[in-house]
């Protein structure tokens, strides 16, 4: 499995990475212990601590900086997934019971709260205004791309341009910020921080296409999740977005009622349209091509076990099941 290996190159960096997670999770409050416990039990891939380890060692850094930023990238991203789940009332994350669905939304909004905090305490440790700057815009960005998709739900006139510019920021911008702040502590050279900076935002493009590609072809026991999760919340995601756009007027309203009331009652003849209009073949195409600019953005570093586990990643990502 390419992720295996990747993770057999940064072996010591990932395991102190990790342990440094479980350090930094730990409170004097009993019930964040018990949250964090249970969603670290479930621990996903980690591609983003796994970027900002990769962008340092594709830079020939040595020191140790980078480690804390892989855990602070981690502890965002958690607290993202806290907060998107009580938002989504989601049931399922990554196969087990969401958090919320067991402490309620309140306790996983604070604990998610209280990650971000412990996240930007790991930074600002560091004393380095650069990454600092790129963590609070990210943020920011982020919050954003959190909103626009909310007012986005339940609307069937979506289009890609704006599809697009909710998942740069809601998605691809965390991973764009992982490999650029491992560059930033590893080089001044301002063309090896573009050239990550670049590949990382568009993996993350990559990776949210075909997460919502798998969303309607991938059951729950691949992906931890519900299928068809995005419309049961009305996203109009690409798929929905793209076979609207090449329906009939009777097929198309059958698409736009079900983005409307949230409802999977018609998935049968939903997901008939979908293959009929082959929108999850366009969207994977779509993620392809940000692999591929991803990949493109690479040829600026020189040539290294981590270039090279920098593109087996964005192999995985377009092929991956989950």
């Amino acid at each position: 499995m390419p992720l295996e290996a990747i993770r057999a190159l940064l072996k010591s960096d990932l395991d102190a990475t990790n342990q440094l997670i479980l350090e930094e999770l730990t409170s004097d409050v009993p019930l964040i212990n018990q949250l964090t416990h249970y969603i670290t039990s479930y621990t996903g891939k980690r591609v983003r601590p796994l970027l900002v380890l990769l962008s340092a060692g594709a830079c020939s850094y040595s020191g140790k900086d980078h480690i804390p930023l892989a855990t602070a990238i981690e502890l965002i991203h958690t607290a993202t997934l806290l907060h998107d789940d009580v938002v989504d009332n989601a049931i399922l994350r990554r196969g087990q019971e969401t958090a919320h669905s067991i402490w309620g939304n309140e306790a996983s909004v604070l604990v998610g709260d209280f990650l971000y905090s412990r996240a930007f305490q790991l930074i600002t440790r560091l004393q380095n205004l650069p990454v600092l700057g790129i963590f609070s815009a990210a943020t920011n960005l982020i919050a954003e791309g959190e909103v626009m998709q909310l007012v986005n739900c339940h609307q069937p006139d979506i289009t890609e341009s704006t599809y697009f510019d909710v998942i740069l920021r809601k998605t691809a911008k965390l991973f764009e910020v992982a490999t650029l702040i491992g560059a930033t502590v590893a080089t001044e050279l301002l063309a090896s921080r573009e050239a990550l900076r670049t590949y990382g935002l568009h993996l993350g493009m990559a990776y949210q296409l075909i997460d919502d590609a798998l969303d309607y072809s991938a059951p729950a026991e691949q992906t931890g999740k519900n299928m068809c999760n995005d419309l049961s919340e009305g996203k109009p995601t690409l798929p929905l977005i793209y076979a609207l756009s090449k329906t009939a007027s009777s097929e198309k309203e059958i698409l736009r009622q079900a983005i409307i009331q949230g409802k999977t009652t018609d998935l049968p003849a939903i997901l008939k349209i979908i293959e009929s209009t082959r929108a999850l073949e366009y969207t994977a195409n779509a993620a392809k091509q940000h692999a591929q600019q991803a990949c493109e953005a690479l040829t600026h570093l020189p040539d290294s076990p981590y270039r090279q586990a920098l593109h087996t990643l964005a192999d995985f990502v377009v092929e991956r099941t989950n």
